[in-house]
């Protein structure tokens, strides 16, 4: 059960705070192969539309690790890292009226109105009066962090590896205070950006087979929403054999470990799936060679293949006959899933324990000690580092 009591001391100081703004401690990377260093930064109060949260948990995505490496999407710095993870509200702006001091919630940062032609046709999560910032700021092209006198810039609507945070109020899902701050973190993008695939995205069939490269937080919610939807084969892919147990845990029915073949990815999959291949592929990994694969792996002329996994180059190879031959390649932003709608579906299922999320719950570090959480991230039985702010 999450709570969050003040003392009167902790009122006078949110005083402070409110005009004044904050030191905190964060994770900042400040510049391409630098790494992360934990800094003292100053968090400013926020903005009208606005709210600042007291992190309470947060975990690493490999959207954070392109980040620190270059990636297209985000390149620019000094940046503050980390997109998941679950908070407190703290201080709300004047014009707030969706969520209050002392609510629990998800940060996200797709944002869904309701009322444009996107969200009310269903045919995409991606809001059109609020399209995904890639900026780095607020959507008032502003900060609310700095650090040593400089604008620090943030991976998506906010940074979550930090004591205290500031985001638009129309990015906040929220959730009841008793679920699991871990599970919590873990919903609000990798495992829910799987789940969503298969759900909402490529929609499972009942007995239908689907194939997922990459056995991490992404692929295990896609086989956690491919066994939801009655898929009566589901094969995981990895070169980890450790992933075979985590996959088996989600609902995985077959496991592939392409490194122990001489054959390719894609014809191991057509040996488990009568030479055919599946109806339904996902590619979680951003290896570039894996889509071609993922592709091939589907049925001639009806095979669908949904990409998750985003690699730091901006453009891919892709084997023409491939996809000539009737099959179909979609990309996906947050699994297609509305923030509004669906997130606290998924939320009621974690706390429902529904999933085996404790599966994911490999390692633990504090903020303070963020650097190692890196080297954690090549042991093998390594999922998902959770940091305890």
């Amino acid at each position: 059960m999450i709570k969050y009591i003040r003392t009167r001391k902790e009122w006078l100081i949110l005083l402070i705070r409110v005009y004044h703004g904050m030191e905190i401690s964060a994770a900042v990377c400040w510049k391409v192969g630098e790494g992360v260093k934990v800094e003292e930064i100053q968090v400013d109060p926020p903005k009208a539309t606005e709210v600042r949260l007291k992190m309470l948990c947060s975990s690493i995505c490999h959207t954070d690790i392109s980040s620190i490496q270059g990636s297209p999407m985000f390149n620019f710095y000094p940046l503050a890292l980390g997109h998941e993870g679950v908070g407190v509200v703290e201080t709300v702006g004047d014009e707030v009226k969706n969520v209050k001091e002392g609510d629990t919630v998800i940060p996200t940062y797709i944002e869904e109105c309701q009322e444009c032609e996107n969200c009310i046709s269903g045919k995409s999560n991606l809001c059109m009066t609020c399209p995904v910032r890639l900026t780095g700021l607020m959507p008032d092209n502003t900060s609310r962090m700095s650090c040593r006198g400089q604008r620090l810039y943030h991976p998506s609507s906010c940074a979550t590896w930090s004591e205290y945070t500031v985001i638009d109020a129309k990015l906040l899902v929220k959730v009841d205070p008793s679920i699991d701050p871990a599970h919590a973190s873990f919903i609000s993008c990798g495992f829910s950006t799987g789940y969503g695939a298969a759900w909402k995205e490529a929609k499972v069939e009942s007995g239908s087979s689907v194939a997922v490269f990459g056995l991490g937080a992404v692929g295990l919610g896609v086989i956690s929403g491919a066994k939801m939807l009655g898929a009566t084969k589901i094969i995981g892919i990895d070169i980890n054999d450790m992933k075979r147990e985590k996959g088996e845990a989600f609902g995985m029915t077959r496991f592939i470990n392409p490194n122990n073949s001489d054959k390719s990815s894609s014809a191991l999959v057509k040996e488990l799936s009568g030479g055919m291949g599946v109806d339904y592929s996902f590619e979680c990994t951003g290896v570039d060679p894996l889509l071609t694969e993922s592709l091939e792996a589907t049925k001639v002329g009806s095979g669908k293949t949904i990409i998750l996994g985003l690699g730091n180059e901006p453009y891919v190879s892709l084997g023409l006959f491939t996809i000539a031959f009737g099959r179909t390649l979609k990309g996906s932003m947050f699994g297609g899933l509305k923030p509004k709608s669906d997130l606290p579906l998924i939320a009621d299922k974690c706390i429902n324990q529904e999933f085996p999320l404790q599966e994911l719950f490999t390692h633990e570090v504090q903020l303070t000690d963020i650097e190692q959480a890196f080297e954690l991230l090549k042991q093998p039985n390594c999922v998902k580092v959770v940091i305890k702010i």
